[in-house]
């Protein structure tokens, strides 16, 4: 299905491969995406697993916190649905959820009553090869993130 040109040019062959039109690409990307579906419909659960997790155990660890005192309603039902949005992903995906208070994490690294920025200090004097990545005062969420992982590391692995 290929389109060639050739033509001479100063007694020389030149061929040239005229550009696919955009419905062509567009059937080759569709083809691609079914060969790949119906490839992935056979698969056994280990095969998927293998797949998704390039072999290596995946573990998802999650804060589990309660409502704030002063969130409005809104506010604490858009909380609550991504908190099942992430749940609801980790069970489609058949990981294994782990749920650690915040006051389990924070005991552990000595940060209970401390600032919002404690964290990231936490996290930048534990791994100082990423501290260009914590740098921002923001990023104190990142830093708790890290923290989380690696508490369950410290006392659950």
């Amino acid at each position: 299905n290929k389109k060639i040109q050739n033509f001479k040019s100063n007694n020389r062959q030149i061929t040239f491969r005229k550009n696919k039109t955009k419905d062509e690409k567009r059937q080759r990307l569709n083809d691609d995406k079914d060969y790949k579906a119906d490839k992935r419909k056979h698969e056994t659960e280990d095969e998927k697993s293998q797949r998704l997790n390039d072999g290596k155990e995946i573990i998802a660890v999650i804060e589990h916190v309660n409502a704030m005192p002063g969130q409005g309603v809104t506010s604490m039902f858009n909380f609550g649905q991504s908190f099942g949005v992430i749940k609801g992903i980790c069970a489609a995906l058949r990981l294994p959820v782990h749920f650690v208070r915040p006051t389990k994490w924070k005991k552990h690294f000595n940060l209970i009553n401390t600032n919002k920025d404690a964290s990231r200090t936490k996290v930048i004097e534990v791994y100082p090869k990423i501290s260009s990545k914590l740098s921002r005062k923001k990023d104190s969420n990142k830093a708790d993130a890290i923290l989380i992982a690696r508490y369950f590391n410290d006392t659950q692995l």
